[in-house]
């Protein structure tokens, strides 16, 4: 939900980090948010799951890539 609100909002991701426990906005907004983003005009909560374990998997991938440190990643700004 952190990084989807904030591209939502058209917000820079490159400088965010997923920070664990930190609480944003309400349940509804957040599933509000997730239906938007899954793909599926009336998602199962067995849809949403698969989509969020997906894209937390993805996004856990992207933040331990050497593309995306603060070192190599001002090379590829915005990739």
């Amino acid at each position: 939900y952190q990084y989807l609100s904030r591209y939502k909002k058209k917000e820079n991701l490159d400088s965010f980090t997923f920070v664990p426990g930190r609480i944003e906005g309400t349940e509804k907004e957040c599933l509000a948010c997730l239906m938007e983003f899954c793909g599926r005009s009336d998602p199962s909560w067995t849809e949403l799951s698969n989509f969020t374990h997906f894209l937390n998997f993805q996004l856990r991938k992207c933040e331990n890539s050497v593309f995306f440190s603060p070192v190599v990643g001002a090379e590829f700004c915005g990739f």
